[in-house]
């Protein structure tokens, strides 16, 4: 069997990377049922044990060829419980593929939000990707 055991140690199967006050969770391949509840449940626990406040998860699918009914419901249970704890959900990277196919299941995702990428999603979150600083010579004495 391939992919992540569910009861790895350390911080779970999926990555959750703490951007300043947003989470960013990067989903790869085929997300395991046990997985994604595992994920959840992480994701509720970093918001609410946070020492700053959270304010935002940027949840990326660009590396998600494909969404069933069960990881359209975490991702909708993940923003309300996100949403009870103050923090906005925004989904990145969406493939058309998958659209369709949520569409096609009549699934609804209500309370998340949608970007492009995740650079968008940042920025819906009113967190604009920090760019390196502009360097500025210094300019006589």
């Amino acid at each position: 069997m391939t992919g992540f055991d569910a009861r790895h140690s350390g911080t779970g199967p999926v990555p959750v990377l703490a951007l300043g006050d947003v989470l960013l969770v990067t989903l790869q391949g085929e997300l395991h049922d046990g997985a994604a509840e595992q994920l959840q449940h992480e994701i509720s626990q970093r918001i609410a044990s946070s020492p700053t406040p959270v304010n935002g998860v940027v949840i990326d699918i660009s590396g998600v060829e494909i969404v069933d009914s069960f990881l359209g419901r975490v991702l909708a249970e993940i923003a309300a419980s996100s949403r009870l704890l103050a923090a906005r959900t925004v989904l990145a990277g969406m493939r058309p593929a998958v659209a369709i196919t949520l569409v096609e299941m009549g699934l609804t995702l209500p309370g998340l939000g949608t970007a492009l990428n995740v650079e968008r999603a940042l920025s819906l979150l009113g967190r604009a990707p920090s760019a390196a600083p502009t360097a500025h010579p210094e300019e006589g004495a």
